[in-house]
């Protein structure tokens, strides 16, 4: 019988040895782990070691309780576990070249392949573009299978979001963390319910992808 998959991040020490360290925590569980992901590196700070925040993809056998991963990762020193959840089986890591990939390949709707590539870039619940509607206010131009509805004041984002950013929880969208980006006239956005926190590399990234989608879907004007 198959396992189940989980998705794990995990903040490290960014020394030599910790990746394998880890892995072997984990493989005691009975873990098999798929892929590794570095996600940041993070500058030491004063008196403490440089950082690293890594996602693993993993299976783990069905009889073993997610608890253990955290357990075992919790035993080696300097390491946390940032946020575990249950993951799609038989899903890979998306690298950003693959979101590219798809986009450059149907260049006219390269702002609709981006929005359904985003959850599994991001690891996040659902993506959409928004922008200004017909009849004024703000209005979905694309969206995943799991997007909520738009709140009926969707439209101050098309103001305020002028570089990716992290947004202030929505009361309609209790316990999602929100990020944007602006993609010409329009805003692409991002959920993940219950976290983890968008980091500044993620960022970073959502916004470099938002531009090139406005550039490739340019190309094909």
């Amino acid at each position: 019988m198959a396992g189940m998959a989980f998705l794990l991040r995990v903040e490290l020490p960014d020394v030599p040895g910790s990746l394998g360290a880890l892995a072997a925590a984990l493989g005691t569980t009975g873990a098999d782990i798929h892929a590794i992901e570095i996600v940041e590196h993070r500058s030491a700070r004063p008196g403490g070691a440089a950082m690293a925040v890594d996602d693993v993809l993993l299976e783990l056998p069905r009889h073993v309780l997610p608890d253990s991963l955290v357990s075992a990762c919790h035993q080696l020193d300097g390491v946390r576990v940032v946020w575990i959840s249950r993951y799609n089986a038989g899903a890979s890591l998306r690298l950003d070249l693959e979101a590219v990939e798809a986009m450059t390949q149907e260049p006219r709707n390269a702002v609709a392949r981006l929005v359904d590539m985003v959850p599994q870039t991001f690891r996040c619940d659902w993506s959409l573009a928004l922008g200004p509607g017909p009849a004024g206010g703000a209005g979905v131009l694309q969206a995943s299978s799991a997007a909520p509805d738009l709140p009926e004041d969707a439209d101050r984002w098309l103001v305020s979001v002028r570089g990716p950013c992290r947004l202030t929880e929505h009361p309609a969208w209790d316990g999602t963390v929100l990020a944007a980006a602006p993609l010409g006239t329009s805003v692409v956005m991002f959920g993940r319910r219950g976290g983890p926190d968008v980091l500044d590399s993620e960022l970073a990234r959502f916004g470099h992808l938002c531009a090139l989608a406005a550039a490739i879907g340019e190309t094909a004007a």
